[in-house]
């Protein structure tokens, strides 16, 4: 008897400089564009997949083996996918894994994600690291080179794009004890799930609020601490979210801001930001601490950095991280105010605990501030 093999339909990628890679399609059939980055990360590709900080972005991914173990409801970090497309080297239709619930291929079915693989990965990331981020488009269905870049021509750059809005709730809701005497209101910039589930973890009650909210909503609330979440896009842009955390940090309360709202909380103190050539992400990015003298293994995922320059003429900043790869700025702490914030994500879903410090130190901060606060 002879064998059938499953014929595989061709994919094409092609970049904004007009470079073209021809792989095979994986996922939905269809048409995607999107900012092209690349995560070194072996392992947790549904927690980057449904990261919202990922939004409008494609991601290629280092590893060569996509999809072996699975997908489970267990390893989502929001309502659904959110990257607008994937390259990979190898994708697996099926998996190995007793806890998997379906197929990368049946979910991105579903979700109608758009994929290529059997690509040189590793040239397109040494292309990207070269090169510089850029927009990109992949196609399973149009041949035409031409139009496919006819196409892409048209796809927005990430620097000056606003995108939490699209990723943010809509409606406030809450997690956690509502009886517990630590507060937390979280401005959801583009939140992932464990970040929520880390404060809960640690005996906090908290409020998530659309980016959009007033001070006074969130001061209704009566929290004890603001959490500045993550998120996607350009956050010089964000004026009013920029307003607002001023405002917060004004307060006196607690803050701690990660990624996005790292690169925020520094905005609002006049710390400007810029756009990087290729941006951090992955699980394997090593982060020294200042204030401790000790190194940490962290997980990354941002395109934007705050200006190391301006920060150092601040008298009223410091700087309590930074990146061991290129120096950038991992963490500040305001000193004449009660916020911190770090670029990376202490949550960890993908990646190392070394950084889950972060959030008993900000606890840590809240209990302070309960225990000062005069009763009422």
């Amino acid at each position: 008897m002879q064998l059938k093999y499953k014929q595989i339909p061709r994919a094409i990628l092609v970049l904004e400089d007009g470079k073209v890679f021809e792989g095979k399609a994986a996922g939905y059939k269809g048409t995607t564009t999107g900012e092209i980055c690349f995560n070194t990360g072996m392992t947790g590709y549904q927690e980057i997949f449904t990261d919202p900080s990922y939004t409008g972005q494609v991601v290629i991914m280092a590893n060569v083996h996509i999809g072996n173990y699975g997908v489970t409801a267990l390893e989502v970090e929001s309502d659904s996918i959110k990257i607008s497309g994937m390259v990979c080297k190898k994708f697996n239709d099926g998996f190995s894994r007793k806890a998997g619930q379906k197929s990368l291929s049946d979910y991105f079915t579903e979700q109608k994600i758009v994929a290529i693989s059997d690509v040189d990965t590793r040239a397109i990331v040494r292309y990207i690291r070269d090169k510089g981020a850029m927009n990109c488009i992949i196609s399973s269905e149009i041949d035409d080179i031409s139009e496919l870049k006819k196409q892409l021509g048209s796809v927005p750059s990430m620097a000056g794009l606003e995108l939490s809005s699209k990723v943010s709730c809509t409606s406030s809701y809450f997690a956690g004890n509502p009886e517990s005497v630590y507060r937390v209101a979280l401005i959801d910039l583009g939140v992932k799930k464990n970040i929520i589930r880390s404060l809960v973890e640690r005996g906090c009650y908290v409020g998530v609020f659309p980016m959009k909210t007033s001070i006074e909503e969130i001061m209704k609330f009566n929290p004890a601490g603001i959490q500045l979440s993550n998120g996607p896009g350009d956050p010089s842009v964000m004026k009013d979210e920029i307003e607002l955390i001023k405002k917060i940090v004004d307060t006196g309360l607690p803050v701690f801001g990660i990624c996005l709202g790292h690169q925020l909380l520094a905005l609002s103190q006049g710390i400007p930001t810029y756009k990087m050539h290729a941006g951090h992400r992955g699980i394997n990015h090593p982060v020294k601490n200042l204030l401790s003298g000790k190194c940490e293994i962290t997980s990354q995922n941002h395109g934007f950095s705050v200006d190391a320059e301006k920060i150092n003429q601040n008298k009223n900043i410091q700087v309590t991280h930074v990146n061991l790869n290129d120096g950038t700025i991992e963490g500040i702490k305001i000193l004449n105010k009660n916020a911190f914030s770090v670029q990376y994500h202490p949550e960890a879903c993908p990646g190392p605990w070394d950084s889950r410090y972060l959030f008993d130190n900000f606890v840590n901060k809240i209990q302070n501030y309960c225990k000062a606060a005069p009763a009422i």
